[in-house]
This record gives structure tokens, C-alpha cells and sequence, in this order.
């Protein structure tokens, strides 16, 4: 059912980089193009703090992005924004475009970097990403973030570890976080329903756990869990829109809330991309996004 084609991810971004840009050949990557292009309309938001570790490995670092006018204790809403990349690759500078798009409706957003295959496998990423929010609820008052409202986000395999964190209890109990503290979900062309692992970026990050289903996200459903927003291109050929249609279906048949949102025509990278300022027409994520994380953490 899933892809993961990770040339197919390259192509499409530096398509839309290209396009945005007026130009083709160019020398830096697709997420630059994007990032250069928002950085030209960017104001109100900055970036509060860059390269903070929180966590033992020169990997774990983060930055953060508030509100202009955000200051210690000002108790503004929290997102946690986890990247893509298929498990291998990513960078959180990347993905300014996407935090100043959030920190530019009133959030405090926090883009972690984890570890990444072949450096590791799983549930080594999904650790890290337990160990960031960890850092979140201890330190995001001193850059106006409330501890008590904390969302997670993100795209492709982003939104794949959010989804274990918000669904799975264990990789937040395990390192001393109420699993609680995770007020809701808003998930980007994630994977969640993909075992068994027929293509390379799948195996290559999950093959070798000897317990499939114990890596799919689907498959830890419960009433409980927090309020999930799901969005997903009908025209994503990478993650198939499969994935959000059949968490969406268990976490309702369970009785927990979610909203799922497939956008006609769209693919893998216009969810992501279209936070950007230049791409901004390209879907509706952004305003489904913060309102549903608006209104959930508030």
C-alpha cells in the first residue's frame, strides 16, 4: 500500500521549488527554494531558539519559533512539528517555512531533529521524539509556550511518529511524561497502516523489529486517545490516503475523536508545501491545522 519513494519526494518538491523560483537547475535543495521564498514575506514570527539540545546524542537538538511578541510565561499553545524524510533524512532548518507558518497564527512550535536509518532503527526516531516532547513540557514557558497545551504535528514520516506518540502510551510513560500531556494531533500524509514492509524505506526501518504490528500505529487505538485531526492528498502516491482513511476508521470504531480531510487532486508534498507563504493556495492545511489545534488546546 505504501511507497515511500523517496526520489518521487525529491522530484515533486524541487518541481514546486523550481516553479515558485522561475527557475530549473539551480544548485541549492527544493526546501531552500521554499524557505527563501517564505523568508522574502515572513514577519511577526522568529525563531527564539536554534540548536538546543535535548537529548545525549549531537543529533537531538531543536529549534524553537514564537510570535514576535511572546515572552516567558505567556502560556501561548504548543506545537510539536516532526519532519519527513522517510526515516533517513531531514534537517529541522528545512522546515522553518512550516514552524513560522504555525508560530505565525499564535503558536509556540518546536521542530525537533532525531536520529535517523541507518544510524538507527526503530523505535529508536519514535524515542527521540518522546525524549523532545519531554524537553517541551520542562522548558517551553521560558519562550511563552503553555505545558499544559501541547499538540504534536507533522508530515509523512513525521506524522507517523506523532501518531505513536499520541496513540502508543508507553514511549511517553517510559521516560517520565504523562502520556496525557499530549492535547491533540494534526497529521500530515503520515503512514499508519503499511506492515508488511515491501519497499526499502519500510524495511530498511522496520524490518528487523520481530513484531510487525507493534510498529503500526493502527493498531494502538484506544477511547482515550487525544482528539487526531487526519489530512491527506487523494492523489498521494507515496503514503496512500488508505493510511488516514483506516486510522480514522479504528479510532472511530473505538469510540475516540478524529477528523479525516482528503483533499481532491492533491499528493504527497502539497500538505507540507502548502504551508509555505509562495504555495500557500496549494491546499487548505494550514487554516485546518490551526483551527483544529486552536480550538483542541485551548
Amino acid at each position: 500500500m505504501n511507497d515511500f519513494f523517496q526520489g518521487g519526494w525529491n522530484r515533486r518538491m524541487w518541481m514546486a521549488g523550481a516553479a515558485l523560483a522561475g527557475v530549473a537547475g539551480a544548485a541549492c535543495s527544493p526546501l531552500a527554494l521554499l524557505n527563501g521564498a517564505d523568508r522574502v514575506s515572513r514577519s511577526g514570527v522568529r525563531r527564539v531558539a536554534e540548536g538546543v539540545a535535548y537529548g545525549p546524542d549531537p543529533r537531538l537538538k531543536l529549534d524553537v519559533w514564537a510570535p514576535s511578541s511572546a515572552r516567558p510565561g505567556a502560556g501561548l499553545p504548543v506545537i510539536v512539528f516532526f519532519y519527513g524524510g522517510g526515516w533517513q533524512s531531514g534537517e529541522r532548518g528545512d522546515y522553518a517555512f512550516a514552524a513560522a507558518a504555525l508560530a505565525g497564527r499564535g503558536f509556540v512550535v518546536v521542530v525537533p531533529d532525531y536520529r535517523l536509518v541507518p544510524a538507527v532503527r526503530f523505535p529508536a526516531f519514535v524515542e527521540d521524539c518522546a525524549l523532545s516532547v519531554k524537553w517541551v513540557r520542562d522548558h517551553v514557558a521560558d519562550f511563552g509556550g503553555d505545558p499544559g497545551r501541547i499538540a504534536l504535528s507533522g508530515h509523512s514520516a513525521g506524522a507517523y511518529n506523532a501518531a505513536m506518540l499520541a496513540l502508543d502510551r508507553h514511549f511517553l510513560a517510559d521516560i517520565g511524561v504523562d502520556p496525557g500531556i499530549v492535547r491533540a494531533a494534526a497529521l500530515l500524509s503520515g503512514p499508519y497502516d503499511f506492515a508488511p514492509f515491501t519497499e526499502r524505506y519500510g524495511r530498511a526501518a522496520f524490518g528487523q523489529w520481530p513484531r510487525a504490528r507493534e510498529t503500526q500505529p493502527v493498531n494502538f487505538v484506544r477511547r482515550d486517545a487525544p482528539p487526531m485531526l487526519l489530512i491527506h492528498g487523494a492523489a498521494d502516491r507515496t503514503a496512500y490516503p488508505y493510511n488516514s482513511r483506516r486510522l480514522a476508521e479504528r479510532l472511530r470504531a473505538v469510540g475516540a475523536p478524529v477528523e479525516l480531510k482528503i483533499y481532491p487532486g492533491k499528493n504527497h508534498v502539497d500538505t507540507v508545501a502548502s504551508l509555505s507563504r509562495p504555495l500557500r493556495g496549494r491546499s487548505p492545511a494550514l487554516e485546518d491545522v490551526v483551527g483544529f489545534l486552536g480550538e483542541k488546546t485551548w
